[in-house]
């Protein structure tokens, strides 16, 4: 007879609290990003803008898919700067209400043959929303999960956070398949809309878990210190540039890669390569799984390698794996396409699991949801957004040969390696030169 468990200790009550509370509300929040992507490449060139030649309609829907980017460093400065100076807690509350709110009017938005150039208009508000919204959800949620961790389990409550990718795609591809299923006039006008307005319920959820959870452990002992900076952004800016540089770039790959396969891919495939769409979406939806699989896998095997060696290897596999991808694209082999992909994505969910940590790690507490959300979101704005953008260019550009693009995309992969590889020194120079400032920050 087995004796029986002892009960779990407050701080290990608090830690999975913490990591449940970050994971679903940032699965929520993607959630509601990854089907405006998905609309953008399936149903708003139709929608929103039907009087323009069918290449420049969809360029001109990926241009606002980039809006949301846009506004995400600016989220993410408004955003970070309460979140270091009141708590991570109650400006995740803000940002999944904010997000919700948005992403369901979209859901009831008229469409241009109803009310003219008024529809886009307020389709490029409302995302500009989902963007300011989300800049400011990503680096609460890593903070909330691994301030509130066990120092050895850092590295498996950053992964968790990011578990909310994967599982915000699963979501979101499930309920476009359902809504493919219906006929393309029955989709084209009301079908898109369910998994907009079925936001507004995954909110309600969301705000009751989130509600329960415990503030960050790391701020209330910069509060309790009276640490608190009185300007954390420009902190941050002033007194560690070089690192919200490097957490940029580190963290391409880990915003382009997602929106190159969930947008351009897809629109790729069923459009000029002629793949059926919902062959593709299941193909997406495999990817998203593998990935959720996956993600807690590479971030136990961290534990053992270390992040920074486990994070390079996942990016050196994606270098590997460039031409045989593109080749499959090329072929238009869905067989082969998924099996490239599979395996790329492998690489890049050993990478992006530890992301979160890496970075959360980089930046001192009483600036660091400031320091990592400009990081992560400036990098949204340069290189996420405009992903699909710059690739459907360069695609149209080279008469559809898919080297172009597998070019554009080796880059995003050489320049994630270098940022990763550059912040991980950067912060050992930091580590080896001084301790943490104490009381001078709340008075910057």
């Amino acid at each position: 007879m087995s004796a029986p468990q002892a009960p779990a200790t407050p701080a290990a009550l608090r830690q999975r609290r913490s990591m449940i509370g970050a994971f679903i509300g940032t699965a929520i929040e993607w959630y509601d990003f990854y089907i405006f992507g998905t609309a953008a490449a399936l149903v708003f060139s139709q929608t929103f803008y039907p009087e323009i030649a069918p290449g420049a309609a969809l360029l001109a829907s990926f241009a606002t898919f980039w809006v949301g980017f846009l506004m995400r460093p600016i989220g993410g400065m408004v955003f970070g700067h309460f979140g270091d100076r009141l708590g991570r807690k109650n400006i995740l509350v803000i940002t999944l209400v904010m997000m919700g709110a948005a992403t369901t009017l979209i859901g009831v938005l008229p469409t241009y043959a109803q009310v003219g150039i008024l529809a886009p208009v307020l389709l490029v508000v409302l995302r500009g929303v989902q963007g300011f919204a989300v800049g400011g959800e990503w680096g609460g949620a890593v903070l909330l999960s691994t301030e509130n961790a066990r120092s050895e389990k850092k590295g498996l409550a950053g992964a968790w956070v990011q578990q909310g990718s994967p599982a915000g795609s699963i979501l979101a591809t499930l309920i476009f398949l359902l809504v493919g299923l219906l006929p393309d006039e029955q989709f084209l006008t009301w079908g898109w809309r369910v998994p907009f307005l079925l936001s507004a319920l995954l909110v309600v959820v969301g705000l009751v878990i989130r509600l329960k959870v415990e503030e960050s452990q790391d701020f209330e002992k910069v509060r309790s210190r009276d640490e608190v900076a009185k300007a954390p952004v420009l902190v941050a800016l002033r007194t560690a540039p070089a690192l919200v540089a490097l957490g940029m770039f580190a963290s391409v790959m880990g915003i382009g890669s997602a929106y190159f396969s969930n947008t351009f891919l897809l629109s790729w495939t069923t459009g000029s390569l002629g793949i059926d769409r919902q062959l593709m979406l299941n193909i997406l939806l495999g990817m998203a799984i593998v990935q959720f699989i996956w993600q807690p896998i590479a971030a136990r095997i961290s534990e053992r390698f270390g992040v920074e060696q486990v994070m390079l290897a996942g990016l050196a596999l994606n270098i590997v794996m460039v031409v045989p991808y593109f080749l499959a694209i090329s072929a238009a082999n869905p067989v082969w396409i998924a099996a490239t992909l599979y395996l790329t994505i492998i690489g890049g969910t050993a990478y992006y699991a530890l992301l979160a940590t890496q970075l959360a790690a980089a930046f001192p507490a009483h600036i660091r949801y400031s320091g990592i959300s400009l990081s992560y979101q400036l990098c949204a704005t340069v290189f996420g957004g405009s992903t699909p953008l710059i690739a459907q260019w360069i695609l149209n550009a080279t008469g559809g040969s898919p080297w172009g693009v597998a070019a554009f995309y080796a880059g995003l992969l050489l320049i994630t390696v270098a940022g990763v590889w550059g912040l991980r020194a950067a912060v050992r120079r930091h580590a080896s030169a001084a301790p943490e400032p104490s009381a001078q920050p709340s008075r910057a």
